[in-house]
């Protein structure tokens, strides 16, 4: 079902590339082939560029379904193995075990077509109604038709499959094959007792066979309920992440536009000490100038008056 990974060209690996180009949104598949076609070219494979350009566009429920098979493979591969077990119950003409697998069929069925679409809207394509019931009805062509599950499991769908006619579906499924047994009836009574000891042959066969397929079958609808819940939280702590990021988005916005006010206030505190610098200069330079003047006034008066000549006044302090 899923072929050895790589990146697509890696090892000229013509499959890989199939592989990835299948898995490629219908919007961006013609470009991405293109391109592909053009590495294989460039590269002088030419049978693979054949094979690459002959790969068809599919539609947006077979991309779905492509993508359904390689993004949960585990829970693929027991959906395919209950199809295997619901053809062999009809084959066999086994009521109880149709009746059963029945009812896992359209509970699975149900919930990988919803994540066939939850995961087509992840990569940023909403399916329509329409589209979510081709998607389901290729899975149940799946289950019914053994060339189908083939096709499904190479995982290069490019239409919807459809589930065969003659398969029976709903709540017909289980009194179908059971009205099968009356045509025997109406024989003789030696050949009654022999079909009605190879049905239950058939039937004792059929529950031995079963057994593995009921429980695969279980065990893929757990798994389907677990991965939701996993999902949920995983939502869940999505959302926490985001509504933390937009929170310290907005502090850093706070903080910054902090940090550009600090910045002017230190620019204007920065001007006002300069400011403040050059008046106290001016200041000193002034006394100094004063003191000068004086001690020459004082000098001139002594001059004058022919009284002793003065010491030298007393400055101010700074």
């Amino acid at each position: 079902m899923a072929r050895k990974s790589g990146r697509p060209g890696e090892g000229h690996d013509v499959e890989t590339v199939l592989d990835e180009l299948y898995a490629t949104p219908p919007s961006d598949f013609v470009s991405r082939r293109e391109q592909l076609a053009a590495e294989a070219k460039a590269a002088g494979r030419g049978e693979d560029v054949r094979r690459i350009r002959a790969a068809r566009r599919p539609t947006l429920a077979a991309w779905a379904a492509n993508l359904l098979l390689r993004s949960q493979p585990q829970e693929s591969q027991r959906f395919l193995e209950l199809g295997r077990a619901l053809r062999e119950a009809y084959r066999a003409l086994d009521a109880d075990g149709i009746r059963e697998l029945s009812e896992q069929r359209r509970t699975v069925v149900a919930a990988l077509s919803r994540q066939a679409a939850e995961l087509a809207r992840d990569a940023g394509h909403v399916l329509s109604g329409t589209a979510r019931q081709d998607v389901e009805a290729t899975l149940r062509a799946v289950l019914a038709d053994q060339d189908a599950a083939d096709r499904w499991a190479g995982g290069r769908l490019e239409s919807t499959l459809t589930p065969p006619a003659d398969f029976p579906s709903g709540h017909a499924e289980a009194a179908g094959p059971a009205r099968a047994p009356s045509r025997a009836a109406a024989a003789t009574p030696s050949a009654r007792s022999r079909a009605k000891d190879e049905l239950a042959e058939r039937r004792r066969q059929r529950q031995e066979q079963l057994a593995p397929a009921r429980r695969a079958a279980e065990a893929a609808d757990q798994r389907l309920r677990e991965l939701h819940a996993e999902q949920a939280d995983a939502e869940a702590v999505l959302q926490r992440a985001r509504e933390r990021h937009d929170r310290v988005v907005q502090q850093e916005s706070a903080a910054e536009q902090r940090l550009r006010q600090a910045r002017q206030e230190l620019q204007r505190a920065d001007q006002e000490r300069s400011e403040a610098e050059k008046r106290l200069q001016a200041t000193v330079d002034a006394v100094s100038r004063a003191g000068q003047t004086a001690r020459d006034a004082a000098r001139e008066v002594a001059r004058l008056s022919g009284a002793p000549r003065p010491g030298p006044p007393l400055t101010c302090p700074r």
